[in-house]
């Protein structure tokens, strides 16, 4: 049981069960005690051989079952994303980032992974991450001059599909891999956009 000093009205124990939309939590008496034995699943799964995916999962998982628990009054979706780049981080990922316009398909992958199917949310999680790693990791480490994936040169200029489809049509310097990818570099787009610039104001 969660108790404060606050004399707020808010700032009460949570003695029963809370419903958020459509997901309710237990009640206390059925998830105490569980939150603590969750400390252990990290090195456990840390020194596992397991492929990513699975990992994925068993994080998908065990974020679950927090949300499930639902301790707080308020938070309880913040405080389990950021337990849940916590565990990422730790296990040599970078974070995921759930983006508001994502909630949808978050919630319905919360509730399969209720009933015990944490795949949906695992692969949420994968796509997040991949996207993360495209958008701020990837153009942080690669140099100007290197071929990267079209998704982690995207801008607020210009979006990884219409880098697609310059590529495609061969206004883009690129190259497309064999496993169908484009790649292309930041000196590349950088002249292209230029490009693109004199052809409009012409």
């Amino acid at each position: 049981m969660i108790r404060t000093r606050s004399r707020s009205p808010r700032a009460v124990p949570r003695c029963g069960p809370i419903a958020t939309g459509t997901l309710v939590g237990p009640g206390f008496a059925s998830s105490v005690g569980v939150s603590p034995h969750r400390c252990s699943w990290l090195p456990r799964s840390a020194g596992s051989r397991r492929g990513a995916s699975s990992r994925l999962e068993a994080v998908a998982g065990l974020h679950s079952r927090f949300e499930c628990i639902h301790p707080f009054l308020d938070g309880n979706g913040r405080t389990g994303r950021l337990i849940l780049n916590l565990l990422l981080v730790r296990l040599v990922y970078p974070p995921a980032i759930i983006y508001k316009r994502q909630r949808t398909d978050y919630l319905r992958a919360l509730r399969r992974a209720d009933g015990g199917d944490p795949g949906s949310l695992g692969e949420l999680l994968a796509r997040a991450i991949l996207d993360n790693l495209y958008k701020f990791v990837v153009p942080a480490v690669a140099g100007p001059a290197r071929l990267v994936p079209l998704a982690a040169l995207a801008t607020s200029q210009i979006s990884a599909d219409a880098l697609r489809v310059a590529a495609f049509r061969g206004r883009l310097q690129a190259s497309r891999g064999a496993d169908g990818q484009w790649r292309s570099s930041r000196n590349w787009v950088h002249d292209y956009i230029g490009a693109r610039w004199q052809r409009e104001s012409q």
